[in-house]
């Protein structure tokens, strides 16, 4: 069975963040797409769900974050080199989205924060396939740095 996964976010301008997702390169599903949500198709198993924030507040009984004063969720998506991450930021701060602190490069992986014009976190980041298949403190060993937390 494949799993596929549906992220809920909310916004207060549903063609403004269409048009934002669009610029991204992603596409929008119409068939699961209406007045009160946008089907965003990353890839054909990962999807946002980009709800008014009246229908987003109809799947819970909590109180819905404002994004940009809050911080509900950190959505992290992997690219296939640091050249990919910093051409899509260049795409996402072109279409009206922010990047809200620096980047972060940590030897083995390289990662840049845009938020989109409603404060959602979009975390894109590459990881050296090395320091997958070790884990990050063998990798940097291996390439002569000190671990994470003394290399940053």
């Amino acid at each position: 069975m494949t799993t596929s996964i549906f992220v809920n976010i909310p916004t207060a301008d549903l063609d403004r963040s269409k048009a934002f997702y669009e610029a991204l390169g992603y596409a929008i599903n119409p068939m699961f797409s209406d007045d009160n949500a946008a089907c965003v198709v990353v890839d054909e198993n990962v999807y946002f769900m980009v709800l008014t924030r009246e229908f987003f507040q109809t799947f819970t009984d909590k109180q819905v974050t404002e994004p940009k004063t809050h911080a509900q969720a950190l959505i992290a998506l992997t690219c296939d080199s640091r050249e990919v991450v910093d051409a899509t930021m260049a795409k996402g701060l072109a279409a009206g989205g922010t990047e809200p602190r620096p980047t972060s490069d940590l030897g083995f992986m390289y990662s840049r924060d845009l938020e989109d014009p409603d404060g959602n976190i979009l975390e894109f980041f590459f990881m050296e396939p090395a320091a997958v298949e070790q884990g990050p403190d063998a990798f940097l060993a291996e390439q002569g740095a000190g671990s994470p937390s003394t290399s940053a």
